[in-house]
């Protein structure tokens, strides 16, 4: 495991207001709101419709390979599944806002079989009775459908949480740590061959599976120095 130092910040967010997100990009439908002075997503389409119910928000910012983003989670309410992306690009070198790429509307088999590569961490799963009684982080890579990683998920069920918990994922080149709240979940490394070549930097993004609520804050990017 590659040691790291976190650097200076590249990028900081409060979303505390609409005016911090105005420049975010949403696909798939959802209410976005500030009820308590954080952001607060939540569907707008009926849980019934499966996939078109759910969505994807994109921060506006481009960002290197090697960074550690971090973020305060509020889990609201119950079933659903929260993730993060990042390292996310258009395939083909694009960019992942190209308008060449096909159409992308929150629905998961465009974003891990679609035009575009990354990698993706599911955090907060209660979207199934199994997964209510021993939760997992996931983390899979794209193109393609590939579980890469899993480690323990601390955070409890919405009715007991005592949130905000701290997320932080940092990208050392082919190196990812998640941790929750300082304690460390999983850390992988990217071989570059089993699941596709290493990917470098690219854009991050929350996604929401319905019916979840959830909350978010004081978003931070930081660059990071390997030490390899």
């Amino acid at each position: 495991m590659n040691q790291y130092e976190v650097g200076q910040i590249l990028y900081e967010n409060p979303l505390a207001s609409e005016s911090d997100v105005k420049d975010f990009r949403l696909e798939g439908d959802a209410a976005i709101s500030f009820p308590q002075g954080r952001m607060r997503l939540e569907n707008k389409r009926s849980p019934e419709e499966g996939q078109a119910a759910n969505y994807v928000l994109w921060c506006p910012e481009r960002f290197p390979s090697d960074m550690a983003v971090s973020w305060d989670f509020y889990p609201i309410r119950e079933p659903g599944l929260a993730m993060c992306w990042f390292a996310a690009n258009g395939k083909d070198g694009k960019d992942l806002f190209d308008s060449s790429l096909a159409l992308r509307t929150g629905e998961y088999q465009q974003y891990h079989h679609g035009d575009i590569n990354a990698l993706h961490i599911s955090y907060f799963r209660r979207n199934a009775n199994k997964e209510r009684s021993f939760q997992t982080c996931n983390m899979r890579k794209s193109y393609g459908f590939h579980l890469v990683c899993q480690g323990a998920d601390p955070i409890p069920t919405a009715t007991y949480a005592e949130p905000p918990y701290r997320l932080q994922v940092v990208k050392d080149d082919a190196e990812v740590t998640f941790s929750i709240n300082d304690l460390q979940i999983f850390h992988w490394k990217d071989d570059g061959e089993s699941y596709g070549p290493v990917l470098g930097g690219g854009r991050i993004g929350f996604r929401q599976m319905a019916p979840l609520i959830a909350e978010y804050a004081n978003l931070i990017v930081h660059e990071v120095r390997g030490r390899r």
